[in-house]
């Protein structure tokens, strides 16, 4: 028996901003599992900007998407055969085999999940990758300490939105995000409780802090003027965790770095990378802390859901152009 199913590779390399023919949905058959793997009906997928990176053909910590090829990422999703007695069938796992349908994967690179009293989704962001980026950058790499003024850029997304929530129960004296719509604005301060927000759409991103600062912490998922502006209003001693840079992912050519990074020397800066899979031993806490935050509604969490695999490229091109709000998922049928 084989399971007809269909699948989006990636069409062409973009140069610059990625268009709709840059993707291109195939249709294939899967066999039954063999023993050891299983098949799952995916029923979320998730679309995040480091995706962007695996467009092009360079070297990075993670290899890039072949062209004629399909793409993956994570996804939750439902097993429908199994050859593998731990994962019955009807088990709802998380794995990485998202862009597609359906995947036939080695039981190993499934990990079952509780749906009981969280939707599945939820482990494609508060729970799952997003989440535990926001939880790295604040514990580790930024080493937040109660009482941190805390800046976070793209902050209506699906790491910053979290990020900030988590600063403010981890007991930051000022929590200040940077968004890209006056709606985004009024959810970071109306719902997830962040002192004050600003549109970086209203004018210099720098002009826009000045009275909010200083900062001990900057968490940075847009790059570019962004950091340029957090290293301006950083406290000295300041901390910075680089998450992302989104503002350039579509640059064809290098941006220019921040002109203000001699402060970095003058305010004794630190400014650190990460990638969050370097950080897996932190699963273990942050699944239990913040699993307990989620519970008792201390932390909340929105996602913009795109229905269909069709629609599944555009949802990424729409990501990239902030018209997410939360984590983007593609719900499945």
């Amino acid at each position: 028996m084989t399971t007809p199913t269909r699948e989006i590779h990636l069409a062409s390399r973009p140069t610059g901003q990625p268009t709709l023919e840059n993707f291109r949905t195939v249709e294939t058959e899967l066999a039954d599992p063999a023993p050891g793997q299983v098949l799952v009906r995916n029923t979320f997928l998730s679309v995040d900007p480091y995706m962007r990176g695996r467009m092009n053909d360079v070297k990075s910590y993670v290899p890039p998407f072949q062209v004629g090829a399909v793409l993956d990422g994570g996804a939750v999703g439902e097993v429908i055969a199994s050859g593998e007695e731990s994962l019955p069938v009807g088990t709802t796992v998380l794995h990485q085999a998202g862009w597609r349908e359906h995947a036939l994967i080695s039981a190993k690179a499934a990990r079952p999940v509780d749906v009981a009293r969280v939707p599945a989704s939820a482990y494609l962001g508060v729970l799952g990758m997003p989440g535990l980026t926001a939880y790295v950058g604040l514990q580790r790499i930024a080493a937040m300490k109660e009482g941190d003024a805390v800046l976070v850029s793209g902050a209506a997304g699906a790491v910053g939105s979290l990020a900030g929530q988590m600063a403010r129960l981890m007991g930051a004296s000022t929590v200040v995000g940077s968004a890209g719509s006056a709606e985004k604005v009024a959810w970071l301060t109306d719902e997830l409780g962040f002192d004050a927000a600003v549109n970086y759409k209203d004018g210099a991103i720098g002009k826009l802090l000045a009275g909010h600062g200083p900062f001990d912490v900057y968490f940075d998922n847009v790059g570019g003027d962004h950091l340029e502006a957090a290293i301006s209003h950083l406290a000295d001693f300041g901390r910075v965790a680089a998450c992302g840079a989104i503002a350039s992912y579509n640059d064809e050519r290098p941006s220019p770095g921040p002109r203000n990074l001699m402060m970095l020397v003058s305010k004794r800066l630190t400014l650190r990378g990460f990638i969050v899979s370097d950080h897996a031993d932190l699963a273990a806490e942050f699944h239990q802390r913040v699993g307990a935050w989620v519970a008792d509604g201390q932390l909340v969490f929105r996602e913009t859901v795109v229905d269909g695999l069709d629609q599944t490229p555009q949802a990424f091109l729409d990501l990239l152009a902030g018209g997410n709000t939360g984590k983007m998922v593609v719900r499945l049928p």
